[in-house]
């Protein structure tokens, strides 16, 4: 045996088949493709979801669920962070967590929320504070500002 004999063992292949080759082929007239209706059409194609005609699934399934347009989303910024990541007296602003890779959108509002405790005394600016975030920002001696959207 070597490269040039060797072959698919036998049955492997078959012939191509040819349509539309005249009656003696056994694919001619209609090549296969049967009488009339758009699959025996040239240029023929189904659009995507296309069932035959039976309902197709996406419109079968009830539509579900309402899509808020005015919802405002925010870029949260834990207590517990801040408290790792800055010293006491420093300035918390959206530029600086943003320099400092605590939140990752250029665009993004930040909001400060109340999980973990807080013992440096912190100036913080940000578009929103929880409830629980501003009370122990408070309690540490801290102050909140909120900035305008």
């Amino acid at each position: 045996m070597s490269l040039n004999n060797l072959r698919p063992p036998k049955g492997a292949t078959h012939a191509k088949k040819r349509v539309g080759r005249g009656p003696g082929s056994g694919h001619g007239k209609t090549a296969s493709r049967g009488s009339k209706g758009a699959k025996s059409r040239s240029g023929f194609r189904f659009k995507r979801g296309f069932e035959g005609g039976q309902m197709p699934l996406h419109r079968r399934v009830p539509k579900r669920g309402f899509h808020n347009i005015f919802r405002v989303e925010y870029a949260v910024v834990n207590l517990d962070t801040l408290g790792d990541v800055f010293d006491a007296g420093s300035e918390v602003t959206p530029e600086v967590l943003r320099e400092r890779g605590l939140v990752r959108d250029r665009q993004a509002l930040i909001k400060v929320l109340g999980r973990g405790e807080i013992s440096k005394k912190l100036t913080v600016r940000a578009h929103k504070f929880s409830g629980t975030a501003a009370e122990k920002i408070a309690k540490a001696g801290g102050t909140t500002e909120i900035l305008s959207a």
